[in-house]
């Protein structure tokens, strides 16, 4: 990286911490700075937004002639609490709340507020659960749990199959644009005003689900709280954002923390325009994205690591592309998985080719139940996956666990629990109040903790080997991902009370299809998985990997090319694409036991000899 060339100015908020230690090991960290006030429910700011930007526009989104459908403040505000009226007079509460079953749009954002104003929960609930899923179990589990009083869907025909499955009879579906004028049309009345009067800080704003170590959803209580809370955490530590009004244009889904919690509030709190992107980093949905970035020149560019990956070779290639994209973007922000250094630079190298500039680029660390900005950076960084510190008002707590240092939180963004389900709640929570995040953290330098720290792993996904030594799933996995980029999409270690490690890897097939030119561009999974280039690749790239290894703890002994992608209906993947570790070795036993056979099938790559 080349640090002489100059930082894009961009001021970031304090960060002076104060660190104790206690007797049993544990350390505690909080900011020295306090946190500020905060408003007691987020549409004070839609209401000082229209009164004071009326005309500026809030939200945008792709309408069919190709142009931009867009709604300023002033008009959202009173289609909101039309919609508001509308759930009033059905007489919706926290036991018949809303249930969202489509993606982002225009609507789903009126409805969202317009609950808020009414003072009645909504959930937002991942499409994948109605489209993807065969069985609908999860999509079931939920409407248990929430019984809905009105489910919302974009396009019924779309998501005719899921509302019929599992929708009871008598619970009103609102679905299409023009039942959705049903809620709209309804004229604000006095009723809206004494409804939205009695929504405060403890009132649940939403119940977003986010899926445990059984797959089996579990529903996150949202608070106002929490999210004005968060609001003011993230424009202290980036208070750039109240220097000018921030344009992001993105395409994380609503129903997780990420784009609902984090990217709607920031752009509502800070009187923002929010684009809605139609595209997503996959094949077919990235050219939709680099559309829009051709057109849409944003102050903040926030995404998952994935994202930026899919869009570099769009930028390497586009003069015209880099220089609208980098012309105003203040910070580059990537958040629900690890970022391979080899992007981190390479962003960092197209930034300072097209405007002479760096761009910061910065991560933090939070959950849904942290609504979720908890730690982030307020420096420079040099490397990928550095977390930073805790946030004003949040308050860390590092406890020593199986070699690591366990991150636990507490703070007035932090969820009171999860809806109808006490026994999770509780078992969430320490004997402080603190809430058991379930990731380690490691420190930057421990000599100096104002450094922050990086993100160490999931403590539940690693594991001991028959020599009781412990393996670090989690920065395995990410030096896996990284040396065989771009040919792996996601890789599952092996090895609990086995005397090596081993891995089940997912490849990435449109890379994989790369090497084998001799095989059809729709070659199926098992004639890529299958071919000889392929196999060699992995070959190479594992060897590779074992002749860097410094112990049993990160040497991978052997590995199967998968065929099959993960389930969902079976608990292997989450609605966001991340895996549930568990959940595949168990499904998978019989492959894991190949692994390590005496005498394995031609499916094993042997990279080094694994004990019989």
């Amino acid at each position: 990286m080349t640090t002489a060339t100059p930082v894009r100015d961009v001021h970031l908020g304090p960060d002076e911490i104060t660190l104790t230690r206690s007797a049993d090991g544990s350390m505690y960290m909080r900011t020295v700075d306090a946190l500020g006030p905060y408003p007691t429910k987020l549409t004070e700011r839609l209401d000082y937004w229209a009164e004071h930007a009326p005309d500026r526009t809030f939200f945008a989104q792709r309408a069919p002639d190709g142009g931009w459908r867009k709604i300023a403040y002033r008009e959202f505000r009173t289609l909101a609490r039309n919609v508001a009226q509308a759930l009033i007079n059905r007489g919706l509460s926290a036991d018949r709340p809303v249930a969202i079953l489509s993606s982002n749009d225009i609507e789903q954002a009126l409805l969202s507020f317009g609950a808020m104003y009414a003072g009645v929960p909504y959930a937002p609930i991942s499409p994948a659960y109605s489209l993807i899923s065969s069985d609908f179990a999860k999509l079931r589990h939920i409407f248990g749990l929430l019984t809905p009083g009105l489910v919302f869907a974009a396009d019924r025909a779309r998501y005719s199959r899921a509302i019929d499955a599992v929708v009871p009879p008598g619970t009103e579906v609102v679905a299409g644009t023009q039942a959705f004028s049903q809620l709209a049309d309804v004229p604000a009345t006095r009723d809206v005003d004494q409804a939205h009067a009695k929504v405060g800080a403890d009132t649940i704003a939403k119940i977003l689900f986010t899926s445990g170590s059984t797959g089996v959803p579990k529903g996150v209580i949202n608070t106002q709280k929490m999210w004005c809370s968060n609001q003011v955490m993230i424009a202290t530590c980036l208070p750039f954002l109240m220097d000018e009004p921030p344009v992001i244009c993105e395409w994380m889904p609503w129903h997780h923390t990420f784009g609902g919690n984090h990217d709607v509030g920031l752009i509502v709190y800070n009187g923002g325009t929010l684009y809605i992107d139609d595209g997503d980093p996959m094949p077919g949905g990235i050219e939709k994205t680099v559309r829009n970035l051709r057109e849409i020149a944003t102050t903040f560019y926030l995404g998952v690591p994935k994202g930026f990956e899919a869009l570099i070779p769009f930028l390497r290639s586009d003069r015209q592309l880099r220089e609208r994209f980098f012309s105003r973007v203040k910070l580059l922000w990537y958040a629900g998985a690890g970022l391979s250094q080899h992007v981190f630079d390479e962003l960092d190298a197209l930034s300072i080719e097209t405007c002479g500039e760096r761009i910061l680029m910065l991560t933090g660390l939070g959950s849904t139940e942290t609504a979720p900005f908890a730690l982030a950076p307020r420096r420079e960084v040099a490397k990928a996956g550095m977390v930073g510190v805790p946030g004003p008002g949040v308050e860390l707590k590092l406890v020593p666990n199986m070699g690591k240092l366990e991150a636990r939180l507490r703070g007035p963004n932090i969820t009171p629990g999860y809806w109808r389900q006490e026994e999770l709640t509780r078992a969430a929570f320490d004997e402080e109040g603190f809430y058991k995040l379930g990731d380690a953290l490691r420190f930057v330098d421990e000599n100096r903790p104002g450094e922050g720290f990086f993100f160490d792993g999931r403590m539940a996904e690693d594991f001991k080997l028959s020599t009781g030594t412990w393996v670090s799933v989690g920065p395995l996995r990410a030096k896996f991902l990284s040396h065989c980029s771009p040919y792996v999409q996601d890789v599952v270690i092996a090895g609990h009370d086995r005397d090596d490690v081993t891995v089940l890897v997912f490849p990435a097939l449109d890379a994989c299809r790369q090497l084998c030119p001799e095989l059809p561009k729709s070659a199926p999974a098992p004639e890529v998985v299958a071919s000889a280039p392929v196999r060699a690749k992995f070959q190479d790239l594992l060897k590779e990997l074992a002749a860097s290894s410094t112990g049993s703890s990160n040497r991978i002994a052997r590995a199967i090319l998968l065929e099959d992608a993960p389930s969902i209906d079976s608990h292997e993947v989450t609605d966001k694409g991340s895996l549930n570790q568990g959940a595949i070795l168990r499904n998978r036993a019989a492959l894991v036991e190949e692994l390590y056979s005496p005498k394995p099938s031609a499916l094993v790559l042997k990279i080094v000899k694994t004990a019989p």
